[in-house]
């Protein structure tokens, strides 16, 4: 999203597919992450802001290959829940996303 290089994990890497789902109006944690993150928008809009401001806008069908080391933050912009098919690859026992403390 930002132009950067996919960060795959040197040692241990572990796939970890999820769904998540993001009510109306809801928004995430400021957070970043250490590797490589991809998401598939399966329903919904979604605005991702990164620090600075810079927004970028997603909608149902759309592909996200996410920002690594960027601390960011995902608004529903719409009016029904943004549902996300995400797949991370990490390494064995680290995390997917660091909260911003």
């Amino acid at each position: 999203v930002l132009g950067q290089p996919l960060v795959l994990p040197k040692h241990d890497p572990v796939l970890i597919v999820s769904i998540y789902d993001i009510a109306p109006g809801a928004r995430l944690a400021r957070h970043e992450h250490p590797f490589s993150r991809y998401a598939y928008v399966l329903q919904g809009d979604l605005t991702v802001e990164f620090d600075g401001g810079l927004q970028k806008q997603y909608h149902a069908g759309d592909f996200i290959v996410e920002a690594v080391g960027t601390w960011h933050f995902g608004i529903n912009t719409g009016t029904q829940p943004v549902r996300l098919l995400v797949i991370d690859l990490v390494e064995a026992g680290k995390p997917a996303t660091v909260l911003a403390k």
